[in-house]
């Protein structure tokens, strides 16, 4: 009988090792990156500069402030990551299978990539809008504040207050973006890896790094907009009519458009480049030394 359940076991492991390492590795780059995104959100809901805004919340808030919202950050890692992680490692496995063990063309990559993306957001979309409304709360005059203590008290009062769907409000977006970005995210990554490593004959740590900064640009330029279109339809709310400023995604991209031109979608670029690049970075470097780790223990 124990004969039997050891490869019972043994092949559970390799089943949801990719979702775990991704989970894991998302989650320790969040810690580290949250500062940072709690700015590029108070840019894009037009709090200032990079400078005004850090020089505000150290000023009003304290240094707490910028980690406002990291209960809702893990934990949408621990969603989003995991699944999209996890889903493009068994979709690009599944794939090189049927390629007869070749590596996979870019374009190929890329449909792995917009898979895997879509289904990691709508698993973390309630997660990614508790985080979106605890990091926009104190912006709001105190009567409009949500005052919600965490991730947990936030999702319980959205779906008390809203109704579960609301869960997934602005899930549209979320989708999209996150295709966008797990597209030139995890694509552009899988082949820099095989141009450091095969064509410039890079060591594993510097084609690790490599391709994790040309990884880090790509699902930052690529993602940007949506991100943009996305923070505004998650944070906003009703006029004393009841109404909303945009009745959607799409028409918050074309009122958007109509403002401010193509570059208002690139509001606080900088700063999310300097946000969304380092955590790519981190992910796939995390996922490494995890993976490394792993090997070293016989996992």
């Amino acid at each position: 009988m124990a004969e039997q359940k050891k490869p019972q076991a043994a092949g559970v492991w390799p089943t949801i090792k990719p979702f775990v390492n991704g989970g894991a590795s998302g989650m320790l780059a969040t810690c580290v990156i949250q500062p940072i995104d709690m700015i590029k959100v108070r840019i894009q809901l037009g709090q200032g500069s990079a400078a005004s805004v850090t020089k505000t919340m150290l000023k009003n808030e304290g240094i707490g402030a910028f980690y406002k919202g990291l209960s809702a950050g893990l934990l949408r890692q621990a969603t989003y990551t995991t699944a999209r992680l996890g889903s493009f490692r068994i979709l690009t496995n599944k794939a090189i299978e049927a390629n007869d063990g070749k590596p996979l063309p870019l374009y190929q990559k890329a449909l792995c990539g917009l898979t895997a993306g879509a289904i990691g957001a709508t698993v973390g979309s309630p997660a990614d809008l508790a985080l979106i409304r605890m990091q926009a709360d104190a912006t709001l005059p105190a009567a409009q504040r949500r005052n919600y203590t965490n991730a947990f008290h936030a999702l319980y009062r959205i779906t008390a207050d809203e109704g579960v769907l609301a869960l997934w409000k602005g899930a549209g977006p979320t989708v999209v973006r996150a295709m966008a970005l797990n597209m030139g995210m995890l694509a552009s990554y899988d082949q820099s890896v095989e141009f450091f490593r095969d064509s410039c004959r890079l060591g594993e740590a510097s084609t690790v790094v490599a391709a994790s900064s040309v990884s880090g640009f790509f699902a930052a330029a690529c993602s940007l907009p949506f991100d943009y279109v996305k923070t505004q339809i998650q944070k906003m709310q009703p006029d004393a009519q009841g109404k909303y400023p945009y009745t959607g995604s799409l028409d918050c991209a074309m009122k958007t458009l109509k403002a401010g031109g193509p570059f208002k979608f690139y509001t606080g670029f900088p700063v999310y480049c300097v946000r969304i690049a380092p955590h790519v970075m981190m992910t796939w470097i995390f996922l490494n030394q995890i993976q490394k780790l792993e090997k070293s223990v016989g996992l």
